[in-house]
C-alpha cells in the first residue's frame, strides 16, 4: 500500500534540513572570513549533510519495521554527529538544521506508529 503524504512528511523535513545544512557548509567552506573556510571539518559536514540527504530518500522507500528502525538509528547518528561537527565549527545554523532534522526523524517516527496501530472501536 503506497504511504500517503503524511506518512512522508517526517522524510521530507529530514530531506529539507539536510538541504539547508547542506548549503550552510557549504557557504561557509567556500567563504572567506567564515573562520573555517576550506578546512576538513567543513568539508566533512558538507558530506554529511549529502549522506543524510541521501537516507531522507531512502527511508520512505524501506519496507518492514526492522530496517527502517535501524535506517532511524542510522540517521540519528548521522544527525548528532552533523550536529557535534557543526558545534565544533561555531556553524549554529547547521546545528538548527539539525535539530529541524531531528523533528522530522521524530515525525516520521510518530507518524509511521500512528498508522501502524489497529483502530479501537
Amino acid at each position: 500500500m503506497p504511504q500517503s503524504r503524511s506518512q512522508r512528511l517526517g522524510a521530507i523535513v529530514l530531506l529539507v534540513a539536510s538541504i539547508v545544512g547542506f548549503a550552510i557548509a557549504l557557504y561557509a567552506y567556500f567563504t572567506p572570513l567564515t573562520g573555517v573556510n576550506g578546512t576538513l571539518g567543513a568539508l566533512v559536514a558538507i558530506l554529511a549533510n549529502i549522506a543524510l540527504a541521501v537516507m531522507a530518500l531512502i527511508l520512505p522507500a524501506l519496507k518492514g519495521n526492522a530496517a527502517r528502525n535501524v535506517w532511524r538509528v542510522l540517521i540519528l547518528l548521522g544527525l548528532a554527529g552533523t550536529f557535534f561537527a557543526a558545534l565544533l565549527l561555531h556553524q549554529w545554523w547547521i546545528c538548527v538544521a539539525m535539530v529541524v532534522g531531528l523533528i522530522g526523524l521524530i515525525l516520521d517516527l510518530a507518524l509511521a506508529t500512528r498508522t501502524a496501530r489497529p483502530a479501537h472501536t
